[in-house]
């Protein structure tokens, strides 16, 4: 059988359009897969990366987190994926730097433990936006002790249990509120958290409650009404549950002014964001900290939920895919449309 040909979209310098080129054909290394990828979807650090070439460790570079496609080859002390089967993966260039762990290319590597198998009945489109946020949402919720996120910015540490299998899963006796919960983290999160049995009160635009409902959200606010934040609070003390803090997906200013007037009222607790959190004036009884999405807490949701869960329909594949093109040329044109803005959305490349 003759050797597959590797392409990938490069990124050459910071600040500039993408280029497609050849690319040597991944090797898997110990407790690593090589997937051919089927679909790759964009995520908001991709644009970062881009950009300002955050976490670029050489030049030049393929970057990505999200794959779906088929195992082509198992490295060693795998044992729980075999060549063919389909699979959803995240992948990590912005920790080790390698371009051969980038997604935007027909051929990457993904840590074995960092991949689910995808159940026939999900195409590899839909597929797709679940792996990042899958460890996004784990980072959020169940690290246990702080860590280094980035210069003087530490991770959260939620410190919550594992989601279950059951349906509906017992109740935690916990509540979190979620700003930005259509978003694709923000939505992940919710179906984690409400999967742990935390009770989830969501704010997103009143087009999305919906969605955020389907997520597990049990009460949703319109974060364009007026008193979003007072509605936030009454529903939390209203909840007679142990109020645990905000994870806000959105992360502005704005946002932040929000989150501390609702932390506040209920006494403090932790705000996770997915940009450097606030820094002025921050109540003692108010631990912030920016979720850093590289985490092996994630391991065992990979291995024991992620699957099962996408069977049975407790996990879903939301926000639902908008397909940008087909092939490496229509990232250019897929990471533009995200930093344009997306809504109750994730934006996904077919190869």
């Amino acid at each position: 059988m003759s050797t597959p040909k590797n392409q990938a979209a490069w990124l050459r310098k910071a600040g500039t359009p993408l280029e497609i080129g050849d690319a040597l054909l991944p090797k898997a290394g110990p407790r690593e897969i090589v997937v051919r990828n089927a679909a790759v979807a964009i995520n908001p650090l991709d644009c970062h990366m881009q950009d300002a070439g955050v976490f670029v460790q050489q030049w030049p570079t393929v970057f990505g987190c999200d794959v779906a496609g088929e195992v082509y080859e198992v490295g060693s002390n795998v044992d729980h994926f075999r060549m063919g089967d389909r699979v959803i993966g995240h992948c990590i260039n912005l920790v080790t730097g390698r371009p051969s762990d980038g997604a935007y290319a027909l051929y990457t590597i993904v840590p074995a433990n960092k991949a689910a198998i995808l159940p026939d009945h999900i195409s590899f489109i839909d597929g797709v936006v679940v792996p990042f946020a899958v460890e996004a949402a784990a980072c959020t919720l169940s690290v246990k002790e702080p860590g280094p996120c980035m210069p003087g910015v530490s991770t959260p540490a939620l410190g919550l249990p594992y989601p279950t299998l059951q349906t509906p899963a017992p109740s935690a006796g916990k509540t979190l509120v979620v700003y930005g919960a259509s978003s694709s983290v923000g939505s992940m999160t919710t179906q984690i958290a409400a999967a742990i049995g935390i009770n989830v009160i969501a704010i997103a635009g009143a087009h999305n409650h919906d969605l955020a409902k389907r997520c597990g959200a049990t009460q949703v606010f319109d974060h364009k009404d007026s008193s979003v934040v007072e509605n936030v609070i009454h529903a939390a003390m209203a909840s007679r549950s142990e109020f645990v803090g905000i994870f806000d997906a959105i992360s502005t200013p704005e946002t932040y002014a929000r989150d501390l007037a609702i932390l506040e009222k209920l006494g403090g607790g932790h705000l996770a964001c997915v940009h450097p959190p606030p820094a002025d004036n921050i109540p003692s009884n108010v631990k912030t900290g920016m979720i850093f999405a590289v985490n092996d807490v994630a391991t065992p949701i990979y291995r024991d939920f992620v699957t099962p869960a996408l069977e049975s329909g407790k996990l879903k594949c939301l926000p639902p895919p908008t397909v940008v093109g087909k092939g490496l040329e229509h990232v250019n044109d897929a990471l533009k449309k995200s930093k344009a803005g997306v809504s109750a959305t994730k934006l996904v490349v077919k190869l």
